[in-house]
């Protein structure tokens, strides 16, 4: 069973009258095979062995996971095979981390995406196989419920009429989105925008839809749409706009030595969302995104990499200890003082490993 998170992120805004989830999400559920220690890209024709592998459920596992682990009431609906790949991604979500899946369902003959990802020289390359699932008979009539917040993975070009919903119904919207295969890049292509109250594209994303060559000139276009851009900035950390105030914020990554970037995105709008959620500072909650992203990457896989508090709490001595951070990165950082408990348990997060299904004595 899940182990109940070190801390309620949340403890302060909690109310009688609030609902019973914090963050609902929906998307697909793939088994992830992640290999690392390759010393190169695999080279067509030849056998490339890794010295590193794991498995872990990845897709929008991956943030919900990462919201469960900082201690976040999580809901995700999704759909899940009948096959052992899909009973090894339910029991690790639902059993291992605490996620609510009530309104994810099991499709008989339907076999789990999987997708196989290979690390290299900082960077990753994945190939995936699956095929979309068969709509239910009868839509759910609690989907989506009652939240806090949703997240939501934009397509261009397509509206999901779930997030709309999610919106009337009080929910604060935060979207991230894929990258655009077309080409097209047209803003138009985003119309679930008007529902959203963050979006969080990476630098790439964010200046080809807004014409800019400069990330920090996309956010402050971007701000004209939504009342709070993000756009991550790979090793330079993040730059936010609030719209709505006018203020700026920005904060450069971690040094981490990376074993597998898988997630780390997810991990960072998880972090974001949280310390939105519980109403800290702008500068603040993009530093604590960034951190957990980076404590993510050391980790093998997407979902199963995500820091909880222990690790953020470890994090943070090590970094008063020693005097491997900047001194204005441990200023930066001094807010943890507020949020951390004076002494933290031993982890007992999953992580990935190379096989499923070991049998248990």
């Amino acid at each position: 069973m899940a182990s109940r998170p070190l801390l309620d992120p949340l403890a302060a805004v909690r109310g009688p009258g609030d609902p019973g989830c914090d963050v609902y999400l929906t998307g697909t559920v793939f088994l992830d095979i992640i290999f690392t220690g390759l010393d190169s890209a695999p080279v067509r024709g030849t056998e490339s062995w890794a010295r590193g592998m794991g498995s872990s459920p990845g897709g929008v596992a991956n943030m919900a996971t990462a919201l469960a682990r900082l201690g976040l009431r999580t809901s995700l609906a999704a759909a899940f095979g009948d096959d052992h790949y899909g009973d090894y991604c339910r029991d690790a979500l639902e059993r291992g981390e605490g996620i609510d899946l009530s309104l994810s369902r099991t499709i008989p003959g339907w076999h789990s995406p999987v997708t196989v990802s290979m690390a290299y020289e900082g960077e990753r390359t994945m190939v995936s196989h699956g095929h979309e699932a068969p709509p239910p008979e009868e839509p759910a009539p609690s989907c989506p419920p009652p939240a806090r917040a949703a997240i939501a993975s934009l397509v261009p070009g397509r509206r999901e009429e779930w997030v709309a919903e999610a919106a009337r119904r009080g929910s604060r919207i935060f979207a991230d989105v894929g990258w655009d295969d077309t080409g097209r890049w047209d803003p138009a292509d985003l119309a679930d925008l008007e529902h959203c109250e963050a979006f969080l594209p990476n630098a790439a994303e964010a200046m080809s839809y807004t014409r800019t060559d400069c990330p920090r000139a996309a956010a402050r276009a971007l701000a004209e749409r939504v009342p709070l851009a993000v756009v991550t900035l790979g090793a330079e950390g993040a730059y936010a706009v609030d719209g709505r105030t006018g203020e700026t914020a920005e904060v450069p990554a971690i040094a981490v030595e990376a074993l597998d970037p898988t997630g780390a995105g997810d991990v960072f709008v998880a972090g974001f969302v949280t310390g939105t959620l519980a109403d800290w500072p702008l500068a603040d909650r993009l530093a604590f995104a960034g951190l957990t992203a980076a404590l993510s990457v050391q980790e093998f896989g997407g979902s199963l990499s995500a820091p909880g508090w222990c690790e953020i709490g470890a994090w943070w001595q090590h970094a008063r200890s020693y005097d491997d951070q900047s001194p204005s990165a441990l200023r930066r950082y001094a807010f943890l003082d507020r949020l951390l408990p004076p002494a933290a348990r031993p982890s007992l997060l999953r992580r990935a490993v190379p096989t499923i299904g070991f049998r248990r004595a």
